[in-house]
């Protein structure tokens, strides 16, 4: 077998350039799947980095657009409901109630816009969104009303270019009505999924419920799932839950980080599956110029054949012979391919700025495939030079 593998290599010496082409359907068809898969999973990676890991075990409730019944009722978010939510639905850690609004904050002659959150105590450390300096809102906070606020980290760029916000004291404007408040923390800059560590503000429930908006109902509830393994089945148990109790489909919005990760990922792992199939081809084009590729090489070497034959060797010498040098073709094209597909991904990675994930996986596979593909159209050209009798192989008909 190493011996037919050197007469090989000395035959491809011998016909560079039939070699060459040969090689070029099998290297093209294994960088494409190399690429397509390395692509898709360095999506996935980009998406998960995109959302972060906080917040993977929240799910979030919020009214949606129903189709309106006869007997269709709108959900309150109130504490009835809180308290009917953990008993009804399994798998629920914590439940907390948010409320948001359009603000404009201001200090001296600087304003900016902001989503502002009205926050239950605890809920930003639950969510994993860390400070940058000062502190999170307490018990007492919440419960006393305090006016004390957390800011993003753009917005308190914004507001004290020298950063030095920590303490100062700045004014707070929501449906024309101001508000003075003491910032008492800065959040970090992070992937945080459905809460913006940048250009969100944070204030306490108690606060909004006192002086924004008097005894509200949520517009919000995040549910924390028992783990973010959970989260997908909790968003199935919750929807179902509400819509039961609405009396109507679509009565709530219900998502989660981990559902959407999930869903992105499938779709992107479907497109590349569908492309590197789409690549594959090229693959069995450039085996099918293999195959024909060894029809002339049994041709041009009947006498050849024939004299091994009268020397003694079985067709199933001569059979393997000719699958050995047709799978070294696509072995070597499967090497350059491979090595051609990570130049091509490093590429890439150093164009786009960014991690790019050479998938491992997509290597192995598009080698095994490209070497199988050698093996299999080689066989019928390998057969036919088995089956050849010595007498018309030497006479060279």
């Amino acid at each position: 077998m190493i011996e037919d593998f050197i007469n090989a290599l000395q035959n491809f010496k011998r016909n560079k350039m039939r070699t060459f082409l040969s090689l070029l359907g099998i290297i093209i068809g294994v960088a494409s799947v190399i690429v397509i898969m390395s692509m898709g999973q360095s999506s996935t990676k980009q998406i998960e980095q995109t959302f972060g890991s906080s917040g993977l075990d929240m799910v979030s409730i919020s009214n949606g657009y129903m189709r309106r019944k006869r007997d269709a009722v709108t959900l309150q978010f109130n504490e009835t409901f809180r308290e009917d939510l953990f008993d009804a639905v399994s798998g629920i850690k914590k439940i907390w109630y948010k409320n948001t609004m359009n603000a404009t904050l201001s200090y001296g002659d600087v304003s900016a816009s902001a989503n502002c959150t009205a926050i239950e105590t605890g809920y930003l450390e639950t969510y994993g969104l860390t400070l940058e300096s000062g502190n999170f809102f307490n018990i007492t906070d919440d419960v006393a009303g305090t006016q004390k606020i957390i800011l993003g980290s753009e917005i308190a760029s914004s507001l004290f270019p020298n950063g030095d916000g920590l303490g100062k004291r700045i004014m707070l404007v929501t449906s024309s009505v101001p508000f003075n408040f003491v910032v008492a923390g800065i959040l970090k800059e992070q992937s945080s999924g459905m809460e913006s560590s940048t250009t969100g503000c944070y204030i306490t429930r108690g606060f909004y419920s006192k002086k924004v908006k008097p005894n509200p109902t949520a517009s919000t509830v995040m549910v924390q799932a028992v783990s973010s393994s959970r989260a997908t089945e909790l968003v199935q148990a919750l929807t179902a839950y509400c819509e039961k109790l609405s009396g109507t489909e679509g009565s709530v919005n219900v998502t989660s980080m981990q559902t959407m990760i999930e869903q992105m990922s499938e779709i992107t792992g479907t497109l590349s599956i569908m492309l590197s199939a789409i690549a594959a081809i090229s693959l069995l084009v450039g085996g099918i110029g293999i195959m024909n590729i060894m029809i002339v090489t049994v041709t041009e070497r009947k006498q050849e054949i024939g004299i091994r034959k009268a020397l003694g060797a079985s067709p199933a010498v001569i059979r393997q012979q000719f699958l050995i040098e047709s799978a070294s073709i696509t072995l070597m094209g499967g090497i350059i391919g491979i090595i051609l597909g990570i130049a091509i991904s490093l590429a890439v990675e150093y164009v786009r700025a960014q991690s790019f994930v050479i998938s491992v996986e997509s290597c192995v596979i598009a080698f095994l495939f490209s070497v199988f593909v050698g093996i299999f159209f080689g066989f019928s050209p390998a057969s036919r030079a088995a089956k050849l009798d010595p007498v018309i192989a030497l006479s060279g008909e």
